[in-house]
């Protein structure tokens, strides 16, 4: 490396920690690569997020950073990663099941075998001696005993890789848990959502923010109606809807089942209701079919409740407000937003 260069570079990473300081990003190696190149301006469309995202809520959260940190520098790596783990999930359950298959199919070889020689220790041989038949006799209930003592075995071989596939299941399902995408959707789940509204609550934007919670009306009864493959498909359909709503720093998530939620930066009580219906609307334009019939199936509506955070709030206090607002439109009739626009 160049004198000059290496001046260049030591000047960058002397933007780089004031930034991450001002904005309460981790030091971590992600983060330094992330504002590095920021501060470089070696990548034009990132640089325009970054700077979006400040414009939009006075900062940029550490969800954020790892965000355009997947899609600007990991994308490669983090698709081969998934990749490789829905490989290894598919292969733990087609083991599961064979493993399970494979036990029963040797109880039944076992008892079949069991009663085989059985039956044969009780048949005698006209032409043998007694102390043919005897050794005859002998000789098969032996094998059986050797045969048995070689599937109990296998058994306990397979039982122990059974309890193997069952912690490697236990594990995936943790880091599954420990991701901030939700697996079904693609959209942020409630671990980034907690992580997010923290980081908001924390420093808030110039004007403030509001938090939109989002629950699908009669959802149950839809899956019940039409299986879960087809609820599935809903419950992405509205993801995708909420994410084309995701600008000017506003973030959607997979609050838990059938219900979202949305973070709108710089947005009060009245500008947040106006967003809110303007999606309630959107989804309510959804058009459900069924690919095998064609069939078009009912509607979705959704019910949203929205809060703004008030100074002196607390996260608890701002969700039971949205979550008593999403009541509220539940209980008057489903498909609108309260409070009223």
């Amino acid at each position: 490396m160049s004198k000059d260069n290496f001046a260049l570079s030591t000047g960058y990473l002397k933007k780089v920690v004031p930034l991450l300081m001002k904005h309460q990003v981790p030091a971590t190696p992600t983060n330094y690569a992330l504002w590095y190149t920021y501060v470089a301006d070696s990548d034009t469309d990132l640089s325009w997020h970054i700077n979006e995202s400040i414009q939009a809520t006075g900062t940029l959260s550490e969800t954020q950073c790892e965000q355009l940190y997947q899609s600007h520098f990991a994308d490669k790596k983090v698709k081969e990663a998934d990749d490789f783990q829905q490989s290894l999930q598919a292969l733990a359950l087609e083991m599961g099941n064979t493993m399970e298959d494979t036990l029963k199919d040797t109880d039944t070889f076992q008892n079949t075998l069991d009663k085989t020689f059985s039956q044969l220790s009780r048949v005698g041989e006209e032409t043998l001696s007694m102390d043919e038949t005897i050794a005859v006799v002998r000789s098969a209930v032996k094998g059986s005993n050797q045969i048995r003592q070689s599937t109990s075995f296998f058994k306990n071989q397979l039982a122990d890789a059974q309890r193997e596939i069952a912690r490697l299941k236990e594990t995936l399902a943790q880091a599954n848990e420990e991701a901030l995408h939700d697996a079904l959707t693609g959209i942020f789940n409630r671990r980034a959502f907690d992580s997010e509204l923290g980081a908001l609550a924390n420093s808030p934007p110039p004007k403030g923010f509001s938090l939109l919670l989002c629950d699908l009306d009669h959802f149950k009864n839809f899956n019940d109606t039409y299986g879960h493959l087809m609820g599935d498909q809903v419950l992405k359909l509205t993801a995708k809807r909420l994410s084309d709503y995701c600008r000017e720093g506003i973030q959607a998530f997979r609050y838990g089942g059938e219900e979202f939620a949305l973070l709108v930066p710089n947005r009060q009580l009245k500008g947040a209701c106006r967003v809110a219906e303007t999606i309630r609307a959107s989804i309510d334009k959804l058009v459900i079919k069924d690919k095998k019939t064609s069939k078009k199936l009912d509607n979705i509506t959704v019910s949203i409740g929205v809060a703004q955070f008030d100074k002196g709030d607390s996260i608890r206090s701002m969700i039971a407000r949205a979550d008593a607002q999403l009541y509220e439109a539940k209980n008057l009739g489903r498909n609108r937003v309260m409070p009223i626009p």
